[in-house]
């Protein structure tokens, strides 16, 4: 018997369709391995909007929430040219004036994504 070959989208409108016909969520949801949420969300998508929503949505965010304003960036990225011993905690601790200070965690990922292959690793 070969393998039947099925996608998301088919999986979802088998979903759909069983649930139409007057089968409990229950039965349903375990049938395909789903959570009861799951299998909610697939069948409000679909009576809401139609069969376009029932494909995959982009699970990138829409916006970032703080986003690193450019010149503290380039503070850091300086620091690192002028001291390349320097880790992220002390770039942190040495940045001053005005500037609202990132996490360390902030200051690696800026470290990591403009100096990345610049400096040796010890």
């Amino acid at each position: 018997m070969p393998w039947r070959k099925t996608s998301v989208m088919q999986e979802r409108l088998r979903l759909v369709a069983r649930l139409a016909e007057g089968e409990g969520m229950s039965e349903v949801r375990r049938d395909f391995g789903i959570s009861r949420q799951t299998g909610y969300k697939i069948f409000n998508r679909d009576k809401n909007d139609g069969l376009e929503a029932l494909t995959d949505r982009s699970r990138r965010p829409v916006r970032y929430a703080n986003p690193l304003p450019d010149p503290v960036s380039a503070m850091i990225v300086q620091g690192k040219k002028e001291k390349p011993h320097w880790g992220a905690r002390k770039i942190r601790e040495r940045l001053a004036g005005d500037v609202r200070i990132p996490a360390r965690s902030t200051v690696h990922a800026v470290l990591d994504r403009h100096l990345a292959g610049q400096f040796p690793a010890l």
